[in-house]
């Protein structure tokens, strides 16, 4: 009877190990990370009787938990890959937002402008014409410093944000470290702490939405995490900590990387932090994010660069040269903070060209001989040369002047257009500084007998040399026998330039005429046509009465629709649609991918969920099974019962 009592309490301690199973499942169904579970039953062995062998009951052999590790990979990649567009898109439709908007975008402010310059060309000597276009011009500048402020305002939230994502990620990582050493001291053989494993992988679903981590199984059912190439962060029991720290060439953005107890801090690539919200952030502040402001700068720096190179060719209402129009800039440059103490090098930048610059920026470095300007768009390697500089080197339209005693690996960070758009400024306050006008002024006398004409002329930057800039009318005559002028200013060569192709001519030499030519001496540009007769004059001078010419203005004007950016392939218009049309293609790819990576996740849960997701019909199920076991084996506890009594009653 003792081996039918047996049988029968071994089922009821099986069906109530069952019914506890079931039952946490049931209570957990809605728990984070909580993986169904399942009571493993098997019998405990026979006994030989001599007809046969019988069985002696059952046990539980473990309690397992429904987990596949290929499933839970494939949804915490899921999820982190969709926590990375969400945090991607989240930052990016800030920008797409600023800088497509229809009134506070910098479209409107430009066109605004350029009008102010047309009305003012068309009304010269209007002082409120004048005043407009300096009012104008003040508004274009404050748009451009409100749009770099709130540029500035998006990057200091992504660092605001990576420097919470990398506490989150140290504490999750020692978190994992300590449990990792809490289920290897629980871990048997035949056994292990599953609460303590749906924990810990919960934790890592977390932490994978915060970094792309790598998970491989250690020692003792311990598991070791890394993440970007191999980076580590979890080993064993030991959890390896980030940090932050400001970049070591520019104050206002975060670096990451190893942080020891001792406060050591080692960099690490920004490439290495992949998906996760963390991954997102940094691929939209190494993306997007400086593209738009380095984009938003050259727009900036290149208006501000051509609009004075024009405008200090011009003469004012006073009868002065004109003076730059706007401030100019200053591209930034960051001295890196890990340079050589023994190191005075310095670095400074000008914009100089409108039409050589780029939305890149640049790696100035020492190489013990010298020094190389890197492009880091492409990785296109510059010389200075020579150094020590005679002059400043002008690379994309930068001027680049290095001064003092560098040291072996003496790094700069320059970027040209970085603060050109919080640097925007007017520089001229007065408006009858604005110099609309030209400096020269060219005549045919009446008196002429031929048909010859003379352009109205211009200047370029070399009149602006000492010297050149006109004094007095030169008159100039025609010598029909010889077909050539005379009269030029003394000491001053001339080129003539007839279907590309240009010739020089000594001073006080005569020279030929070609009909419609340009002819050039000393910075002043213009062209006779037609057929002047012999001892027919023309004259070039200063402009004496410029308070009504536009000349100048004109030129200004029209820079509007001149393709200067770029190489002289795009305007200031193209140039800023280029920057919105490529945020814009950028958030709309993120809305479309993150669309994707949510039906990912479904996917891959529903996957997951099939296999560890408590199914709470089929717990019902197992609940009246393990009942009914539990009964019937009561009832084989009973019947033992009952047939012990009878044998004690045969006894009497």
């Amino acid at each position: 009877m003792s081996s039918l009592l047996s049988i029968g309490k071994s089922g009821l301690l099986a069906a109530q190990v069952g019914l506890s199973t079931v039952g946490n499942n049931i209570t957990n169904a809605n728990t984070p990370g909580y993986n169904r579970q399942v009571a493993i039953q098997g019998d405990t062995g026979t006994q030989y009787q001599g007809f046969g062998y019988v069985g002696s009951g059952t046990e539980i052999q473990a309690v397992r938990r429904y987990y596949d590790n290929f499933l839970a990979t494939s949804l915490r990649n899921a999820e982190s890959n969709q926590a990375s567009l969400d945090a991607y898109s989240a930052q990016i439709s800030q920008i797409d937002n600023l800088l497509a908007d229809p009134t506070a975008g910098l479209s409107p402010a430009l066109q605004d402008f350029f009008n102010g310059v047309q009305d003012a060309t068309a009304s010269p000597a209007s002082a409120a014409a004048r005043q407009s276009l300096l009012s104008n011009a003040e508004s274009l500048a404050s748009r451009f410093q409100g749009m770099s402020a709130r540029l500035t305002e998006i990057a200091s939230g992504v660092n605001n944000q990576i420097t919470a994502n990398v506490g989150e990620i140290n504490a999750y990582a020692k978190q994992i470290a300590d449990i990792n050493l809490t289920i290897a001291g629980l871990s048997t053989s035949t056994a292990e702490p599953n609460d303590l494993l749906d924990k810990r992988d919960q934790m890592l679903t977390e932490l994978n939405k915060l970094v792309k981590v790598t998970v491989v199984p250690g020692d003792n059912n311990m598991l070791n995490v890394s993440f970007g190439t191999g980076q580590p962060l979890v080993v064993a029991n030991k959890a390896f900590q980030l940090g932050t720290s400001t970049s070591p060439t520019d104050v206002s953005r975060v670096t990451l990387g190893y942080q020891t107890d001792a406060g050591a801090f080692t960099p690490l690539p920004d490439d290495v932090f992949t998906g996760g919200q963390l991954g997102g952030l940094m691929e939209f502040r190494n993306g997007p994010m400086d593209r738009a402001q380095n984009s938003l700068g050259q727009v900036a720096a290149g208006l501000v660069t051509a609009f004075n190179a024009q405008h200090v060719l011009g003469q004012d209402e006073n009868g002065a040269m004109g003076t730059n129009f706007f401030n100019p800039i200053q591209a930034y440059v960051g001295t890196n903070t890990r340079n050589s103490p023994a190191s005075t090098a310095d670095v400074t930048a000008t914009v100089v060209d409108a039409g050589g610059l780029t939305a890149s920026d640049y790696s100035v470095d020492f190489d013990g001989t010298n020094f190389n300007v890197t492009r880091k768009s492409d990785g296109k390697v510059t010389q200075i040369n020579p150094f020590p500089q005679t002059t400043p080197q002008v690379i994309d339209g930068v001027a680049y002047s290095i001064t003092g005693t560098p040291q072996q690996n003496d790094n700069f960070l320059v970027r040209p257009t970085y603060t050109a758009a919080k640097d925007f400024s007017v520089a001229i306050k007065d408006r009858d500084k604005i110099a609309l006008a030209a400096p020269i002024a060219t005549a045919a006398p009446t008196a002429n007998a031929g048909n010859g004409k003379i352009s109205a002329g211009t200047v370029d930057t070399n009149y602006l040399t000492p010297g050149n800039a006109l004094t007095a009318t030169s008159t100039l005559t025609f010598d029909k026998a010889s077909n050539s002028f005379s009269g030029f200013p003394a000491g001053q060569d001339v080129t003539v330039t007839a279907n590309g192709s240009s010739t020089v001519y000594p001073a006080g030499t005569p020279v030929p005429y070609t009909d419609g030519a340009n002819i050039s001496f000393g910075g002043v540009n213009f062209a006779i046509s037609g057929t002047p007769a012999d001892q027919d004059t023309f004259t070039v001078g200063p402009n004496t009465s410029g308070v009504g010419d536009s000349r100048n203005g004109a030129l200004l004007a029209g820079l509007q629709t001149k393709n200067i950016l770029d190489g002289g392939k795009a305007t200031f218009q193209t140039t800023y649609a280029q920057m919105v049309n490529y945020v814009g293609t950028k958030a709309r790819e993120a809305q479309i991918s993150g669309t994707a990576a949510d039906a990912a996740v479904k996917q891959a849960t529903s996957a997951q969920q099939s296999v560890s997701g408590v199914n709470l019909d089929e717990e019902a199920a197992n609940l009246l099974r393990y009942q009914q076991a539990y009964q019937a084996s009561g009832k084989v506890m009973q019947v033992a019962s009952q047939l012990f009594d009878t044998l004690l009653s045969l006894g009497n």
